[in-house]
């Protein structure tokens, strides 16, 4: 019984006989005795019940709540460093100990084949980038229970989106009709955007090689199988990870080997000033990502990555995607 039951209880048993001896006591000493004596009963009792609650020991509540924990590499860290001490890692861990990880590949590789890599372990996720020479693409997160199915419905996902904020783009730029500097570098921007969405949008409806990392759940041992495949790069084992919605994973992409740096768009001018704000789009399917917790029949969305917020036409594309 919680402790708050218990006081509820207290009051249904003490409350009613106590009110009605006060309603026969009209006034005088017998009435500040009676008082005196409730208000003491009423402190004992509290007193009681939180020496009771504090012996059985029961939990404050969640207390996963406000820890958000990060799992991979961030801007500058030394992605060598970071694939030696995640493998130190993992060979620490208790051989029946199942724990969530974040495997990270040495290629962007098509969602049939991740299923030779993952297959006989619980995928929760993956990450996704249109490796686009000298732009800046987004990285997507996407639900994947079923691989590859989840993956190139997740896909077709993004097309659709990817289309529509082309669309934006085109739209903005279409209103910029002066010819001062700033409007023609804005147009350049918006311009640029909608290029990148529009091979971002054909890439995904074709099932690109586009998947970089996965997060996964299973024992240290079948994680060291994992590892052991010629197109894994990296495990990075996370037993601190408890609920999936409370945490970041940032994995580095292919092409960074030294250090975690962002890929430059070689197609935005340089200091481009910053537009202004249109009306945001609708929101995509993205924006309500399904839960991280496994379903019988998942429906696959994509969601983007924590590390890389969405783009939309509001934001010019003048960041590279982190990658998370």
């Amino acid at each position: 019984m919680r402790a708050g039951d218990l006081l509820r209880r207290l009051d249904s048993r003490l409350l009613p006989p106590l009110a009605a001896a006060l309603a026969r006591l009209a006034h005088g000493r017998v009435r500040m005795r009676v008082l005196t004596a409730t208000a003491l009963l009423s402190v004992s009792a509290v007193l009681l019940t939180a020496v009771w609650t504090a012996g059985r020991g029961e939990p404050p509540g969640d207390v996963t709540v406000g820890d958000v924990v990060r799992v991979g590499v961030t801007d500058g860290e030394s992605i060598p460093q970071y694939v030696r001490s995640s493998r130190s890692e993992l060979a620490t861990l208790a051989a029946d100990q199942e724990t969530y990880a974040l495997v990270t590949l040495s290629a962007y590789l098509a969602p049939e084949r991740l299923k030779p890599i993952l297959g006989g372990i619980s995928v929760s996720q993956v990450f996704g980038r249109v490796p686009l020479p000298g732009a800046q693409t987004q990285i997507v997160r996407i639900p994947a229970l079923r691989v590859p199915d989840d993956v190139t419905a997740g896909m077709v996902i993004v097309a659709d989106r990817k289309n529509a904020e082309a669309t934006e783009y085109r739209e903005m730029s279409s209103k910029l009709t002066g010819d001062s500097a700033r409007e023609r570098e804005l147009r350049q921007v918006y311009d640029s955007g909608a290029e990148v969405a529009i091979a971002e949008a054909e890439a995904y409806r074709g099932g690109c090689s586009c998947v970089y990392a996965a997060v996964v759940r299973a024992t240290p041992p079948a994680l060291d199988r994992v590892f052991e495949r010629p197109e894994v790069r990296a495990v990075d084992a996370a037993p601190e990870v408890r609920r999936l919605d409370r945490a970041v994973f940032l994995p580095p992409l292919p092409e960074q080997r030294d250090v975690v740096r962002p890929p430059v768009h070689t197609a935005l001018p340089s200091g481009p000033p910053a537009p202004e704000t249109p009306t945001p789009p609708a929101e995509s399917p993205s924006a309500s990502a399904p839960s991280p917790e496994p379903s019988t029949e998942p429906s696959p969305s994509v969601e983007p990555s924590s590390a890389t917020p969405e783009p939309s036409p509001s934001d010019v594309p003048t960041t590279a995607p982190a990658s998370e």
